[in-house]
């Protein structure tokens, strides 16, 4: 029995019927096209399709963060309700959404200090965030408390290990997300960019790719080097931003090596679709934990930081 209340971000982009539930809350963030301000419902309103055919056809969307008052409103109905609820956040490293959930937070809790309202920053992104989102789902069902809960998460987060290949860097580079210098070499070089999210919360350069089908095989090689050898459950996400066929073909590839796995098929919703564009494609599994794979210099700094 869940002894304890979720509250969720739409930058997860999981299917809505997984997430509608009693006891979870979903926040959605605001995205802004031609026609005016639209909220992103895990793809309820607009399907996936309309909103990167619509970018097809010139459409540049953006995005924004969700408001301060957003969050009084959701947090406020959350303490009042006198159940503890943890929120899983989108990434600090790609939105400033987390340092204002946590300043509504700390607002609230010193309004109402016998209050439990814990806020975690997955450190992760789309269809990364939803798996963590997801794992978290079935733990909560399994009877976690809230401080077990948001201790599970800030731990957990560590172990999801994604990379994703997107059609090009435009779109992230009109976001903000990677340096120009960065977009202008992947085009001059026609290339995929595979991308992954480092333990800082922001994009990292993994690697390219030579056309989309090399591009397919290298996530799904991707996923046989990096899974967690321990995991016997053998689950993974496959997400993509319009191209169910590669989706598809994508699984086949991880399928033909081990035919035990269970996918969870998913979408890329507006809002991360604002920032990738068309064509995305991403794997999201358990991993080893990246902490490990610090640089000497990277974990002195750690260490320094006494994290």
């Amino acid at each position: 029995m869940a002894t304890c209340n979720l509250i969720l971000d739409s930058c997860c982009d999981l299917p809505f019927e997984l997430i509608d539930r009693p006891g979870v809350e979903l926040i959605e963030f605001p995205y802004v096209m031609s026609d005016g301000e639209h909220l992103d419902d895990l793809c309820r309103t607009t399907s996936a399709h309309e909103f990167y055919q619509a970018m097809r056809d010139g459409e540049e969307p953006t995005t924004a963060q969700i408001a301060f008052a957003v969050f009084q409103e959701t947090f406020g109905r959350a303490i009042e309700s006198g159940v503890p609820t943890v929120y899983l956040s989108f990434s600090s490293g790609l939105s400033g959404s987390f340092d204002t959930a946590c300043l509504v937070r700390d607002q609230l809790l010193a309004e109402h200090p016998d209050a439990e309202l814990y806020v975690v920053d997955t450190l992760q992104a789309s269809v990364a965030e939803g798996f963590l989102v997801y794992e978290a789902l079935r733990q909560h069902d399994r009877g976690l408390t809230a401080r077990e809960l948001a201790e599970w998460a800030s731990e957990a987060r560590f172990f999801v290990d994604a990379e994703f290949m997107v059609e090009d860097l435009e779109a992230l580079r009109r976001g903000g997300r990677i340096p120009a210098s960065v977009a202008y070499a992947g085009s001059k070089l026609d290339v995929k960019p595979l991308l992954t999210i480092a333990t800082d919360g922001k994009l990292s350069l993994a690697g390219v790719a030579r056309g989309r089908k090399k591009g397919l095989k290298q996530l799904a090689e991707y996923y046989f080097k990096r899974r967690a050898a321990d995991d016997s459950g053998r689950f993974a996400i496959v997400a993509h931003a319009d191209c169910p066929k590669d989706a598809e073909r994508l699984k086949e590839l991880v399928s033909k090596e081990d035919g035990s796995v269970l996918f969870l098929d998913c979408n890329i919703g507006p809002v991360i679709g604002s920032h990738v564009g068309p064509g995305m494609i991403a794997v999201v599994f358990w991993g080893p934990d990246r902490r490990e794979e610090l640089s000497v210099a990277d974990r002195i700094a750690r260490k320094v930081k006494g994290v």
